[in-house]
C-alpha cells in the first residue's frame, strides 16, 4: 500500500476550511461505503445458496471469492470521497 500526499491548498480551494472539507469527505465516504455494501449484498444474492452437504465441507465458493476480490481492488471509500472532493464532483451546502 502506498502513501499519497494531499495538497492542503487544494482542499482549501474546495471548502472554506480544512475541517469542513474533511467532514464533507468523511460523510461522502460513508455514502460510498454504504453503496458498496448494497452492491456487494446484491451480487451475493445472485449466487446460488449452498446445500447442507456443502456447508459441512470447507470449500470456498469461487463466484463469491471473485466478487470479493473485485470489490477489494477498488479504491477505499475515504480515498474515493477525497478524490471526488478535489475534482469538484462533491457538492455541499449548509443547513439553514
Amino acid at each position: 500500500m502506498h502513501i499519497t500526499p494531499v495538497d492542503l491548498r487544494e482542499i482549501d480551494k474546495r471548502a472554506s476550511n480544512v475541517y469542513e472539507a474533511i467532514i464533507v469527505s468523511s460523510r461522502r465516504a460513508r455514502q460510498v461505503n454504504d453503496e458498496n455494501k448494497i452492491e456487494f449484498n446484491a451480487l451475493l444474492n445472485t449466487i446460488p445458496e449452498t446445500t447442507a452437504d456443502e456447508e459441512t465441507e470447507d470449500i470456498t465458493n469461487p463466484a463469491q471469492l471473485k466478487i470479493a476480490l473485485d470489490l477489494e481492488k477498488r479504491d477505499k471509500p475515504h480515498l474515493q470521497a477525497l478524490n471526488e472532493l478535489l475534482e469538484g464532483k462533491t457538492e455541499f451546502e449548509y443547513k439553514q
